[in-house]
């Protein structure tokens, strides 16, 4: 289907979308940059005006049949911006003489390339040349957000698509779900992201699924002593048979859902969760380890609606911080015309 015809299939849907985003716009973070001046929000209004609403328009067509699609396009985009920042690079396939971030273990999960490439084929159509891979992958991130009944937060654009994928690169930086505390301070730092995006930004657990073996040491074996009793002390013993009932040892295919029965809305369940040693993740279990994390959790525990508004503000600004991270922008970097290739 080409872009035009797109547009007008979904032009009524998103005149609904502008008129619910300008009742809710109190509700919206116009975040700061915090990293580079260069990226700016509308930077696409003269040389593609639709661009962020090709994005949207396609995702959400994704979403339409399919609502888990939306937790995947969101995580592209933290395992891209941990890497070299912001800069899709993350999507670039290997080469024979290179293996890039994609085929790196962490990455072999990854999904939602299809959304991006779709977003990318329609925007080229449109604008020939004009919008970066890694826009693309940021707006998608934020729709993603917004489509799962989170915030509609505006993000910032004027990104440059980078020419280096490297899976050794993303094996270091990216944070992994058996991170403990210090590692994953340490890995968010590099990315120019605090304690408190730290815990913020793991609120992006609300979402999604997780294949057992991202957990299964902490319910089979965990000290390689064996047994039943052999788990990790810090999971809920009431939850361990429930996940041991989803996974069985060694089971690398079964995803189990972040948040029981809501993996698909984006709120702040997964604090409640995590307070109640329920976090999927021993990097979920983490944020009870430190006194800044643990206090966040704590305080945002409760499901009302106050709680989710505050965590929904800060979770914007989170994230626009962490796109702005070592960007490329300017002269620096392309614009793919693949996403997957370089030009």
């Amino acid at each position: 289907m080409g872009y035009s015809t797109l547009f007008k299939a979904f032009s009524l849907c998103f005149l609904w979308f502008i008129l619910y985003d300008a009742k809710i716009s109190s509700a919206h973070a116009h975040a700061h940059a915090h990293d580079n001046s260069m990226l700016k929000y509308g930077f696409y209004s003269k040389t593609c005006p639709n661009a962020e609403t090709i994005v949207r328009i396609t995702l959400s067509n994704y979403v339409k049949q399919d609502v888990t699609v939306a937790a995947p396009v969101l995580r592209l985009h933290f395992h891209d911006c941990f890497v070299r920042g912001c800069d899709g690079s993350v999507l670039l396939n290997s080469t024979k003489n290179n293996k890039a971030e994609k085929d790196a273990t962490i990455n072999l999960t990854l999904d939602g390339f299809y959304v991006i490439d779709a977003a990318k084929a329609a925007l080229e159509e449109a604008c020939p040349g004009v919008v970066s891979c890694a826009d693309i992958v940021a707006l998608a991130a934020r729709d993603a957000v917004y489509l799962s009944k989170g915030i509609y937060y505006e993000a910032q654009t004027g990104r440059r698509d980078g020419r280096v994928s490297h899976a050794s690169e993303a094996a270091v930086k990216i944070p992994n779900s058996f991170s403990g505390f210090e590692e994953l301070k340490a890995n968010f730092a590099a990315t120019g992201l605090d304690v408190k995006d730290l815990v913020v930004l793991s609120g992006a657990h609300t979402i999604g699924q997780s294949h057992c073996q991202n957990f299964a040491k902490r319910i089979y074996n965990y000290t390689g002593k064996g047994g039943d009793d052999d788990v990790d002390p810090t999971l809920n013993p009431n939850y361990i048979p429930i996940l041991r009932k989803q996974c069985k040892p060694g089971d690398t295919t079964t995803t189990v859902d972040m948040v029981p029965g809501g993996s698909t809305t984006f709120d702040n369940d997964y604090y409640g969760l995590v307070n109640r040693n329920k976090g999927l993740f021993h990097s979920d279990a983490a944020l009870l380890s430190n006194d800044e994390t643990k206090a966040y959790v704590y305080t945002h525990r409760y499901s009302d609606q106050s709680n989710k508004s505050a965590f929904f503000q800060d979770f914007a600004v989170s994230m626009v911080k962490m796109g702005s991270y070592a960007v490329l922008t300017g002269e620096e970097g392309d614009i793919r015309k693949n996403c997957a290739l370089l030009n």
